[in-house]
């Protein structure tokens, strides 16, 4: 019955998106593909029905246990507050996406999203701190760790974005590697949003990966860092959420570095390949052009697929 809601996420997603193209495309609501000779106008905020097959998923299960009194192990205020916290990060994306809100508020925002769980106390305060052992921040946990850990999450996953494919192909990626983690110790709140998430996602790839016919915007990548952070703070399994945003970190202090430029990001197109422009590396991606010496978008995304599947590997490994 629980992949259920992995299914009903993944085919509303992948049903409304022919429809939605369209209309966004009719409604001006388009970005550039960057990396494409001529730079090709895609439809934008296609995250929009990502997040609409993540709410169908939810929203099932919640119907589930409250009219069919299935689920009994589901603690479904949890799985509200997760729900919540989704939708106002798509709040904020769609003032970003629409409004292009300065940089330092969109740094702050998720902020407010993290409410939801602040104010039940979602996880549990006590952490295994290495070489410290086991520590218990009470309400500081709430207050602090949760929201920062929320921020974080979300700006890291924002930033490592902008291939074809890239975001949604590594947010799969990582979904998929908590979600065996929550298997495995039981934690059923968890893996059923990491689940209804992880069917809205792979629907998303269908129409995100190369070439494109839709990006996800910042509706859809500030989702997905929220998707994670929610699900290991409810499930317990913070160091798990922190493995697989290593290569989200690595991104983040390139960037941090360059002062978070907000273009220049992008590769050069030549013959079928992208280059690292002449000036500094500025993120992740760059890096990777630079050491491959050119390399193709859609090898590009493969090869930080490839290192977020590590990075999973490696956090599944620390569980078992």
């Amino acid at each position: 019955m629980i992949w259920a809601i992995f299914l009903c996420s993944m085919a509303v997603s992948f049903f409304i998106f022919p429809l939605a193209i369209p209309r966004l495309k009719r409604s001006g609501i388009t970005g550039k593909d960057l990396n494409k000779p001529g730079q090709p106008e895609v439809a934008e905020m296609g995250g929009l029905v990502t997040v609409a097959g993540f709410s169908a998923g939810i929203l099932l299960i919640v119907a589930l246990k409250t009219f069919a009194h299935q689920f009994d192990m589901i603690n479904i205020q949890f799985l509200l507050a997760a729900l919540c916290t989704v939708l106002i990060i798509v709040l904020i994306g769609i003032f970003d996406d629409l409004l292009c809100i300065k940089q330092w508020v969109k740094a702050v925002a998720p902020l407010f999203a993290a409410m939801p769980f602040m104010a039940i106390q979602a996880g549990d305060s006590t952490m295994v701190i290495p070489f410290l052992g086991q520590v218990n921040f009470g309400i500081i946990y709430s207050l602090v760790l949760v929201p920062v850990g929320f921020t974080v999450a979300t700006n890291a996953v924002n930033m490592l974005a902008g291939f074809n494919g890239l975001e949604v192909g590594m947010g799969v990626v990582s979904m998929a590697a908590l979600s065996i983690i929550a298997f495995h110790l039981g934690e059923n709140t968890a893996l059923i949003i990491l689940l209804a998430a992880l069917g809205a996602f792979i629907a998303t790839l269908r129409y995100n990966w190369y070439p494109a016919k839709v990006f996800i915007g910042d509706v859809g990548t500030l989702s997905i860092g929220a998707i994670m952070a929610s699900a290991s703070i409810i499930g317990n399994f913070e160091r798990a959420g922190i493995i697989v945003m290593i290569p989200y970190a690595v991104d983040f202090f390139i960037k941090a570095k360059n002062r978070f430029p907000s273009t220049g990001w992008e590769g050069v197109y030549r013959e079928g390949k992208l280059y690292c422009p002449e000036q500094r590396v500025r993120g992740l991606a760059q890096l990777i052009m630079k050491l491959t010496g050119g390399i193709s978008e859609k090898n590009l995304t493969l090869i930080l697929m490839g290192i977020e599947a590590i990075c999973g590997a490696a956090a599944i490994w620390l569980f078992y």
